[in-house]
């Protein structure tokens, strides 16, 4: 009897990487030992449920891989020094732990001299290029196996399919496809295939359950958060107790409508809290301490950071240079910030630091000037508008 071919499948227990295991070990033949990627978007008790899930299905072996920490130093924190949101909108929640993930799968594959790495993603998304990209860069001599892609299989079919394997699981919950993370938990599902139904309020996976508003102050040192409300915790522990915080008051829900790496436009749906508070918060810090040209140039940059890490690019080379001079930019990038939580909503009270380019000492806005003389502006308004007046005044001579 030959040996079974070892397989790594890229695990979430969810209804796809479900339907992976059941295909491969009893209809294929592999030995398949499943590998699950926690980016903070699992509790403990979860993650046993889903290893005893995984071990239910038949695979041969199950690992758990802590991946949050990593996730924060590697990732997260750039996508805050760059107040990075897609299209304006979307936090990134999914397209930056997936590479992450991917990564993680394929170095355990190759640790484990697996001849092959699985992952459960459609042909109709962006994870399917991101984890195709990450494998083949990690171990490039590794085949891609993709059973969902490649059978072109609909939600109900796979249901269906699990159904005659005797995999007994609350289907109902396979209405829409939750991927939680610690930067946000992004929502799919039949309303996010159209263009103008939104997501029920019973989709989103945390009600809203806080009626009175509340104010929360976050500390940013060097750019990086540091604190909550006086308390010195680390980053992560900020954001998981921020979402903790602000995501029962309903902030941080919408759908994003953006380009796929495919080429066709997609929409989806996303709970991130503690993401938006945290983006607004460090951006409006930035605009008290910062230049102007800082302001401007960390934009252009951090959208197209932000761009290739949807693409599945995070380790091109350039990723690194960009990130070298987005962490630059944050060397005055402390001190606190004030917001207002309420239903549906928050916004920025103020900030405080030592850092803040608005000191009085120097003028205030629309009041009074101390470092310059009503000469001096004069003299600079008639400089800095020569070019155009006498672009008008030739213009005028030749008409």
């Amino acid at each position: 009897m030959s040996e079974k071919k070892k397989v790594v499948l890229a695990f979430s227990g969810g209804l796809d990487t479900s339907f992976c295991v059941k295909y491969l070990s009893e209809d294929k033949g592999y030995e398949v030992h499943s590998v699950l990627v926690d980016t903070g978007g699992f509790s403990d008790e979860e993650l046993k449920a889903i290893e005893a899930r995984a071990y239910s299905l038949g695979v041969k072996s199950h690992a758990t891989i802590s991946k949050t920490a990593a996730y924060y130093d590697e990732c997260i924190k750039y996508l805050i020094f760059g107040n990075i949101l897609k299209n304006n909108t979307y936090p990134l929640s999914v397209s930056a732990e997936r590479i992450f993930q991917a990564i993680a799968a394929a170095e355990f594959a190759k640790e484990i001299g697996a001849a092959a790495i699985a992952h459960g993603s459609t042909g109709a998304g962006n994870d399917q290029v991101r984890f195709d990209m990450a494998f083949r860069i990690i171990m490039p001599e590794a085949e891609i196996i993709t059973p969902i892609r490649d059978m072109r299989l609909s939600r109900e079919a796979e249901i269906e399919y699990l159904k005659s394997k005797g995999v007994d699981q609350e289907w109902h919950k396979a209405a829409y496809s939750i991927n939680k993370g610690l930067w946000g938990t992004s929502v799919g599902g039949k309303e996010t295939l159209t263009s103008n139904n939104y997501l029920p309020e019973s989709a989103f996976p945390t009600q809203v359950s806080k009626t009175e508003a509340e104010r929360v102050t976050l500390g940013f040192e060097k750019g990086e958060l540091c604190s909550l409300n006086g308390e010195a915790m680390s980053a992560v522990e900020v954001i998981q107790k921020l979402t903790e915080i602000a995501a029962p008051f309903g902030i941080g829900r919408d759908i994003h409508v953006g380009d796929t790496i495919i080429g066709i436009k997609g929409r989806v749906g996303f709970e991130a809290a503690a993401p938006l508070v945290i983006i607004k918060a460090h951006h409006t810090l930035e605009k008290h301490v910062l230049s102007e040209q800082q302001l401007y140039w960390k934009e252009q940059l951090a959208n197209w950071y932000g761009s290739l890490l949807h693409k599945g690019q995070f380790m091109e080379p350039v990723m690194r240079n960009i990130e070298t001079f987005l962490a630059d930019t944050q060397a005055h990038v402390s001190g606190l910030v004030h917001i207002h939580l309420a239903p549906y909503r928050f916004h920025v009270e103020g900030i405080e630091s030592n850092y803040d380019l608005m000191s009085s000492v120097f003028g205030s806005y629309g009041e009074m000037n101390n470092a310059w003389t009503g000469d001096d502006v004069r003299g600079f308004a008639k400089v800095a508008s020569n070019q155009v007046m006498i672009y008008q005044k030739i213009s005028e001579l030749n008409q």
